[in-house]
């Protein structure tokens, strides 16, 4: 089963692979970055003569060779393209079988995988409404993330912890003691502004704090650890095992907030999965943002056995025209269908409907004094 042809779809802000093969078959990858897609677009131009001709099903073959095969590893757009491609050749592997993905990744390890959402929290009352909104529709984790005050157009840390406790505190009234709350920092404060913060919702109970600092330094980490008792998560900034070793090994964090599409696909994902679970930590897999890349980390958390719970966002009426599927959500946990492959499709014609979007720029915040701060 040779690879004939690898396509690159970029579609708003996301990044989906078509890859190709001579028995007429093909596997749809996701390589978003959410941020600045065309960069990953164009590493194509590189990686696509090293792809045509070779054995599709050669999938850690192939992995390595695109990965090692060149004197500058890693990072966040090669590690997307990777990415993309790992995806698509997993899919495609189930397809040539005639079996779900998860199948070949071991099987079931879980008959469902545990999803959030994330609650709006542009006001307390519009965050209590929502929540409960998605309490009643089964959803049995709720995230918040209520530190982005802007007090004159300016983040203002302390003004944040202060309104992070503020939200949590209020939420955690208005729904009781079940459901778990997850809370995020986004990476926006520093380490004694994240002690601060993590000491003063500990007694709300909250699932993690999830990226309360940058996840590049492990000895950051270890100095919020020591200075807290809350559950930390983080990782979707991170691209590959080697950066969740000091942190995985150090047992610095609690939850593995992997994101296949950054971090390598599916068959890094699996790995970072085993390392965690011989430090006894679970995976709470980041959302890229579509139903592909949603298959994707359903398929890899539906056989590991150190999976806590997977984001969620449904699919926008758009969306699912672009990227067919059927996989399905049942009472706050998330299903697989047994289709062969991820369950998953892309329709080119609806894909072309949707240029990409340009310039692709997250927000860019600043202090008071004029200062750059973490979006």
């Amino acid at each position: 089963m040779k690879i004939t042809a690898v396509d690159v779809f970029p579609v708003q802000q996301f990044v989906y692979i078509k890859i190709s093969t001579d028995n007429n078959l093909y596997g749809i990858g996701e390589a978003s970055l959410s941020g600045r897609t065309m960069s990953v677009v164009h590493a194509f131009d590189h990686l696509r003569p090293l792809l045509i001709g070779q054995d599709a099903t050669r999938i850690e073959h192939i992995w390595q060779d695109v990965f090692r095969g060149t004197f500058w590893r890693g990072g966040p757009v090669l590690q997307s393209a990777l990415a993309g491609i790992d995806i698509a050749l997993w899919d495609l592997a189930g397809k040539a079988l005639g079996v779900p993905t998860y199948r070949l990744l071991g099987g079931k390890a879980r008959d469902k995988v545990l999803a959030y959402r994330h609650v709006r929290c542009d006001t307390p009352e519009n965050m209590v409404e929502h929540g409960q909104q998605l309490l009643a529709e089964g959803y049995k984790v709720l995230r918040i993330s209520p530190t982005d005050t802007l007090a004159d157009g300016h983040f203002d840390p302390q003004k944040a912890v202060l309104q992070g406790v503020r939200y949590m505190d209020t939420l955690r009234q208005a729904v009781g003691d079940d459901p778990q709350i997850i809370f995020e920092a986004h990476t926006r404060l520093s380490p004694p502004h994240a002690i601060e913060l993590c000491n003063s919702i500990e007694a709300f109970r909250p699932f993690y704090v999830e990226d309360p600092i940058r996840s590049e330094n492990p000895g950051s980490f270890a100095t919020l650890r020591a200075h807290t008792n809350v559950a930390l998560g983080t990782g979707e900034q991170l691209h590959d095992k080697w950066s969740f070793r000091e942190l995985i090994e150090g047992e610095l964090i609690d939850y593995l907030r992997v994101d296949i599409c950054h971090t390598g696909g599916i068959t890094e994902g699996k790995k970072i999965a085993a390392m965690g679970e011989v430090h006894y930590q679970e995976l709470a897999c980041h959302y890229t943002g579509s139903p592909v890349s949603t298959a994707a980390m359903l398929h890899l958390n539906l056989s590991i056995p150190n999976c806590a719970v997977q984001e969620f966002a449904p699919a926008s009426a758009w969306m699912a025209e672009v990227t067919p599927h059927d996989c399905y959500l049942e009472d706050g946990f998330l299903f697989s269908s047994d289709s062969p492959g991820l369950g998953i499709d892309l329709n080119e014609e609806a894909a072309r409907l949707h240029p990409p979007s340009i310039p692709d720029e997250p927000p860019h915040w600043r202090r008071a004094d004029g200062s750059v701060n973490d979006w």
